[in-house]
């Protein structure tokens, strides 16, 4: 549990950094994936699950 609580402050920092220094990227990042096809959208997610599980393993092993 404590893992998993790292986990997510660590992802909210990361999250948190790119707004706090650069908003307008944060913008230009968000509107630019507001604009791609659902179906590119959900590949860059799942993209994104599996190497942020990849990581998790590596970092466990």
């Amino acid at each position: 549990m404590n893992d998993l609580l790292a986990g997510l402050g660590l992802a909210i920092v990361l999250e948190g950094l790119l707004w706090a220094i650069s908003p307008d990227l944060g913008r230009r990042i968000v509107r630019d994936m507001a604009s791609l096809p659902e179906r590119q959208l959900a590949m860059v997610a799942w993209t994104m699950v599996v190497l942020g599980m990849g990581l998790v393993w590596l970092a466990r092993g």
